[in-house]
């Protein structure tokens, strides 16, 4: 960051160093100002001491009505091949391997045929995708899933479902534990859009994770003013850092997926029937900001 120095030579005067506005463009914040000033440290003698300020709120200030605490949550805890983890204290729980109270049919007005199993949900039957009631925008979201063990087809036709945010932005599921496809469609995919950075599925039959953070797209009238981003780990691993999505995900022929819609700022999360008995456990989201 390109900063501007203002260097007072007087004694007990503050200099002050301030962020170059170039530096800040399209944005006024963080604002931050630093300064020096001599004081006398506990021997008597002048010394310089430095301060900042971020915001207006000194560093490392400790009085908590100038520089307020976090918000104290329980953490969750990790998940194994045989159980489940649980989910942070200030998520909201779409799926705990009870049942399927929060979700429902894409169809309108019908519920869902997915099932529960063994404390994983499954798609039926051409049972259609399923959706969460409840709607969100930018957030964390941790999904839990497991493609067959038993290992049917290839490419596009092994262990295929999806994750999509608002309902719209698919996070490719797909066993491709040595199954060749193109890899703009492989486990952890941006769905037609972005290569996840490295393949780090597991064998058929093991429980895998995806931690995504998600920051929706806004849109003004039918123009996108600001793309949505996506940071997706896969088993822990960093496979999307920050990357801006240049359009929508949706299929529109063998080599092509749709343009960026207008929509509103919440949307469900939706998990995909493709045919393959993919399975899914705890789920859960956390809500952000924009």
């Amino acid at each position: 960051m390109t900063r501007t120095t203002i260097v007072s030579t007087a004694l007990l005067a503050a200099s002050v160093l301030a962020v170059a506005p170039s530096a800040l463009a399209g944005s006024d914040k963080p604002v931050i100002k630093e300064w020096s000033q001599l004081e006398k440290n506990d021997k008597g003698r002048k010394v310089k001491v430095y301060y900042m300020t971020i915001d207006g709120v000194m560093v490392h200030e400790t009085d908590p009505a100038k520089q307020p605490p976090p918000p104290i949550i329980k953490p969750g805890t990790c998940s194994t091949q045989d159980r489940p983890g649980t989910a942070p204290s200030d998520a909201v729980v779409l799926f705990d391997g009870k049942d399927l109270k929060h979700w429902t049919s894409t169809r309108e007005g019908q519920p869902t045929k997915w099932i529960v199993k063994n404390g994983a949900m499954m798609p039926t039957r051409r049972s259609g995708m399923i959706r969460s009631k409840q709607e969100f925008g930018s957030c964390q979201l941790h999904v839990e899933w497991a493609t067959p063990a038993e290992v049917k087809g290839d490419g596009q036709g092994r262990g295929n479902s999806g994750v999509f945010l608002m309902g719209v932005y698919e996070v490719q599921i797909l066993d491709s534990y040595g199954n060749t496809t193109y890899p703009d469609g492989q486990a952890g995919a941006l769905y037609g859009r972005k290569v996840p950075l490295v393949n780090g599925c597991r064998k058929p039959g093991e429980w895998q994770s995806f931690d995504i953070i998600f920051h929706r797209p806004v849109f003004d009238g039918n123009k996108v003013v600001k793309r949505a981003t996506f940071t997706v780990f896969h088993n822990g691993v960093l496979i999307h850092d920050h990357y801006e999505l240049t359009g929508g995900t949706g299929w529109k022929g063998p080599h092509a997926v749709t343009s960026y819609r207008p929509h509103g700022d919440k949307g469900p999360i939706e998990l995909q029937d493709h045919g393959n008995p993919v399975l899914f456990r705890n789920i859960w989201v956390r809500e952000l900001e924009d």
